[in-house]
């Protein structure tokens, strides 16, 4: 299972990458595996301002749909567009092509809250 080191997590399954005022954000592959094939995203919060463990989007796999929770406060900047034809690679790639949003954050401190690889490793079982 991969977990990159240099991502932040929250306990309900999501990453964030972040770089200056901006990160990225997409579910992690523990998660994936747990939905099984994913056939839709939807997510219409672009322009928007979500607050941390707000719901910014849902995920829809074959046999369940699961809402997106926000690692921290911030704007919708950008939803992947690939995502909109191929929902697919959110399980091929869940830290690349995969990818959810990207974000301007508003409160970079609530990074502090989020949890390191070892973290969410232990959190999973693995």
């Amino acid at each position: 299972m991969n977990i990159p080191a240099d991502l932040k997590y929250t306990k309900d399954h999501e990453w964030i990458l972040i770089k200056g005022n901006t990160a990225t954000v997409g579910i992690t592959d523990f998660a994936q595996g747990e939905l099984g094939d994913i056939v839709y995203i939807d997510i219409s919060t672009v322009g928007q301002d979500v607050n941390q463990h707000e719901v910014f989007g849902t995920v829809e796999a074959v046999k369940t749909v699961s809402d997106l929770f926000m690692p921290v406060s911030g704007k919708v900047l950008e939803v992947n567009k690939v995502l909109d034809g191929s929902p697919e690679k959110v399980n091929g790639d869940p830290y690349g092509d995969g990818w959810m949003v990207k974000i301007e954050m508003k409160n970079p401190a609530e990074v502090s809250g989020l949890l390191t690889a070892a973290q969410y490793k232990e959190l999973i079982g693995k």
